[in-house]
């Protein structure tokens, strides 16, 4: 009689379907593609099972720049466990009602939707925003309010993670997002090997704002690349705003306004964010004592490691160990 197998299945990687519409714009497909489509041999496992598809078999992107062809229909978007909408520049002109039909029942069926930029208009549009969270860029928010009244609009953040439904505000906070969405399904230790990949800056969090309005100073500040850097590497000694300025040889004031200018954050708000990262990625390794974690991590107690990672994940230390921990990956090896 033939031994069962004690091997588990495999586990068939997350499907991302991208929906590319007429006048998409082709910077958020790229990002899209970054994250979600590129193999990572490194990583030693697929992320993501990536698809686009269209309404037809050629598509006009953006002011005509190009015309995409030889995507799958949007039957795809059927077998979608994450659908991508279409964004555009010209927010008045109605989506196509095919396209929102398959977001619908995209959304019908429990599969998350994720909108770049202008994409909140073809949700509200769908009519799945109704009471729900949303971010959009700055320059549509009052139009999207007076179209869409009943969406809960956040029109400063850079993204809005509304559980099922996740919105960035503009072009480059489509990577933001992305990565986000990576370190929610997969971790912090993928996301940051996935930011790495992309050369792309640090964690940012969605509450960040999308632009700070500054005059233009007569001489353009330094890169803060070197004491990024060299604070990261000490994450677990007491460091302080004070001693960040310290080291970059400038004013407390003159350091908040650099960290404003240049990732949009205060000095402390990217402390505290770097710290959890930190202690996420200890918490994937296997360090299963709270207290070594935060003293590691910097963040001193066990009770303020608890706060700031559900803050952060939304999980408690152990759910986030039980999920992304060396047990998980090894059951998604399998």
């Amino acid at each position: 009689m033939p031994q069962e197998s004690s091997q588990q299945p495999k586990q068939q990687p997350h499907r991302v379907v991208l929906v590319v519409d007429e006048n998409s714009n082709p910077f958020e497909m790229s990002c899209a593609i970054e994250v979600f489509g590129l193999r990572r041999p490194e990583l030693g496992r697929e992320l993501y099972d990536f698809r686009l598809c269209a309404d037809g078999p050629v598509t006009r992107m953006r002011d005509g720049f190009f015309t995409l062809t030889g995507v799958a229909g949007l039957e795809a978007a059927e077998d979608a466990d994450t659908l991508i909408v279409p964004n555009r520049p010209d927010t008045e002109t109605p989506r196509s009602p095919r396209v929102l039909d398959a977001v619908r029942r995209a959304h019908a069926r429990g599969a998350r939707l994720v909108g770049f930029c202008s994409g909140a208009f073809t949700m509200a549009e769908a009519g799945i925003l109704d009471g729900r969270r949303a971010a959009c860029h700055w320059m549509w928010a009052e139009s999207f309010r007076a179209r869409f009244p009943r969406v809960g609009l956040e029109p400063d953040v850079l993204f809005v993670d509304d559980g099922d439904i996740l919105t960035a505000s503009g072009s480059a906070s489509a990577l933001d997002l992305g990565l986000h969405i990576v370190r929610r399904d997969h971790g912090a230790e993928v996301a940051n090997a996935v930011s790495r990949r992309l050369v792309f800056a640090a964690h940012r969090d969605g509450g960040q704002r999308q632009f700070v309005e500054r005059p233009l100073p007569d001489v353009p500040d330094e890169s803060l690349a070197p004491l990024l850097a060299w604070a990261q590497e000490r994450l677990g000694e007491p460091l302080t705003v004070a001693g960040l300025a310290a080291r970059a040889s400038v004013s407390p004031a003159t350091l908040h306004r650099r960290f404003r200018a240049q990732l949009g954050t205060t000095p402390l708000a990217w402390l505290t964010g770097e710290r959890v990262a930190l202690a996420c990625r200890l918490i994937e390794r296997g360090e299963e004592r709270l207290d070594v974690v935060a003293a590691r991590s910097g963040l001193g107690t066990a009770a303020n490691l608890r706060a700031r990672v559900r803050r952060e994940t939304g999980l408690s230390p152990s759910a986030y160990r039980r999920r992304f921990g060396p047990a998980a990956g090894e059951a998604v090896r399998t």
